[in-house]
C-alpha cells in the first residue's frame, strides 16, 4: 500500500498490491452481494461495510487478503475454516489459492443477518 491514506474503497483497491487485485475485486463483489445497502467507508485505513453497525472489513497485503466479519461471527464458522489460516478476528486468504467463495458468502450473509437481528453484539 502507499503512504497516502485512501478515502474511498476504489482508492484503496487501486493502491493495493497488483497481485491482490483479482482476489480483492472478487471479495468486494461477494461482500457487496451480501450487503448491497451497506455504507462503504474507510476506517483505520481498511475498507469497512457498515449497516448501520460494523458488518465486515477487509484489507490487502503483500501475499494475502484479510477478511474480518467480527470475532464472534468467525467463531461460528471456525470448524469449516480449518483449511485456511485464521486468527481470532481474521480469515487470511492467500493469493496463491482460489477464494473460498461459498464460505465467504455464508459468513457474510450470516453476519448481515446477525447484525440486523442484533444477535451478534460484538463490534469485532
Amino acid at each position: 500500500m502507499t503512504d497516502k491514506k485512501s478515502t474511498t474503497v476504489a482508492e484503496y483497491s487501486s493502491a493495493a498490491p497488483d497481485q491482490s487485485h483479482p482476489h480483492l475485486q472478487r471479495l468486494y463483489d461477494l461482500l457487496k452481494e451480501a450487503a448491497p445497502d451497506a455504507d462503504e467507508t474507510i476506517k483505520w485505513n481498511p475498507p469497512f461495510f457498515v449497516e448501520p453497525r460494523f458488518l465486515f472489513a477487509f484489507s490487502a497485503h503483500k501475499f494475502h487478503l484479510s477478511f474480518s466479519p467480527s470475532a464472534a461471527t468467525l467463531e461460528v464458522f471456525r470448524e469449516q475454516l480449518t483449511a485456511h489460516q485464521t486468527t481470532k478476528e481474521f480469515l487470511k486468504l492467500s493469493y496463491k489459492e482460489s477464494l473460498p467463495e461459498n464460505q465467504i458468502r455464508q459468513i457474510a450473509e450470516y453476519r448481515v443477518k446477525a447484525v440486523s437481528e442484533r444477535e451478534d453484539d460484538a463490534f469485532w
